[in-house]
C-alpha cells in the first residue's frame, strides 16, 4: 500500500513555531512601536537608526521570520477553527486552498517588501 506523506506533521510545526513567535516578539514590538515610541514613555529612534537597521540582512530576516511564520500560525489556527468550530469539513478543500494560499500570499508579500526596502 503507497501512501502519500502528509504535510500534517510540517503544518503543526509551522504552527507552533509561529505560535512561540508571534507570543514572544509581537507584544514587544507593539508595545515599542504602538505605546512607548508615540508616548514618549521612550526615546524613539531616529528615521535614519531605523534605516540603517532595516538595511540589515539579518534584521531582514527576522522581520520575514516573524511575518511567515505568524501568518502559518494564523492559517492553521483559522482552518481548524472552520472545520472543528464551524464543522465546515464537507470544504476541506477550498478552506486549505484559502488559508494556506494567504499565508503563502502573505510571505511572498513580506518577502517583495523587505527585498525592495
Amino acid at each position: 500500500m503507497n501512501r502519500r506523506p502528509s504535510p500534517e506533521p510540517f503544518l503543526w510545526m509551522l504552527f507552533s513555531s509561529g505560535g512561540m513567535i508571534a507570543a514572544l516578539m509581537l507584544p514587544i514590538l507593539l508595545f515599542l512601536f504602538g505605546i512607548a515610541f508615540p508616548l514618549d514613555l521612550l526615546t524613539p529612534p531616529t528615521h535614519a537608526h531605523l534605516y540603517a537597521v532595516l538595511h540589515n540582512p539579518i534584521t531582514r530576516l527576522v522581520i520575514f521570520g516573524v511575518c511567515a511564520l505568524a501568518l502559518f500560525h494564523w492559517a492553521h489556527r483559522f482552518r481548524y477553527t472552520l472545520y472543528d468550530g464551524l464543522q465546515l469539513k464537507r470544504y476541506a478543500v477550498p478552506i486549505v486552498i484559502l488559508c494556506y494560499g494567504g499565508a503563502v500570499l502573505g510571505t511572498v508579500i513580506a518577502a517583495a517588501l523587505l527585498l525592495t526596502v
